[in-house]
């Protein structure tokens, strides 16, 4: 397992990464996290972990720096600030092509809360450059006019008991023209805490991920 931490730079700032590739990966996923989270967060470290039982890299990373968490915590100015974040997530994934192209590695999207519309609005705007993305427990309508530009395979996962945001991801669901699926987890909340949950749905992605991230054959 080849594990590199990190700084990404984006404009003006570094952001604190962890790439962890496992032998042979077939595929990277970039994790967004939610507002109020970071890459350590555990339910995102729980899914992490499943993909690369799938021979799936991942890179999870800050969107912000420390100091801007600081800021956050009292303002609430970055979290809700979509074109933000997706610039953030947009120009990381850009260095992470770079550095590990060589890999010839396609790359995937998991978005959880507002990151997953940080998500969606980054893979509208590098098209096939970024083969399937994830939601979970996600705010997708926040992506807004980017939705119908999404090509990216894409499927939303909800908590059947998360019932404020399920309709927003009904509504965002049928403004996709990419290949999708949305899928209601029964008796799950906003944030998977009841037994077997989050488990479940780190299968759903993995499932998902397999079938649409594959290596690629470059011309030399």
């Amino acid at each position: 397992m080849n594990n590199s931490t990190f700084t990404i730079p984006v404009t003006g700032v570094r952001l604190r990464g962890e790439l962890i590739l496992p032998p042979e990966a077939s595929g990277l996923v970039i994790f967004a996290h939610g507002s109020g989270s970071s890459r350590f967060s555990p339910r995102n470290q729980a899914v992490a972990r499943t993909l690369r039982q799938a021979r799936l890299g991942t890179l999870l990373f800050d969107l912000l720096t420390p100091e801007e968490e600081q800021v956050e915590a009292y303002t609430r100015h970055l979290r809700f600030n979509i074109p933000f974040l997706a610039s953030r997530l947009l120009e990381a994934t850009l260095w992470t092509v770079d550095r590990a192209g060589s890999r010839d590695l396609t790359i995937g999207y998991f978005g959880s809360s507002t990151g997953a519309a940080a998500a969606l609005t980054a893979a509208a705007e590098l098209g096939e450059m970024i083969s399937a993305v994830v939601s979970r427990g996600g705010r997708p309508d926040l992506a807004a006019d980017a939705l119908p530009r999404v090509k990216s395979p894409t499927l939303l996962i909800v908590g059947g008991n998360d019932l404020p945001v399920i309709p927003l991801n009904e509504d965002a669901y049928s403004q996709l023209n990419c290949e999708k699926a949305l899928r209601i987890v029964p008796g799950a909340s906003h944030l998977f805490e009841e037994p077997g949950a989050l488990e479940l749905i780190a299968d759903m992605a993995s499932e998902w991920f397999a079938n649409h991230l594959h290596p690629m054959t470059r011309t030399r």
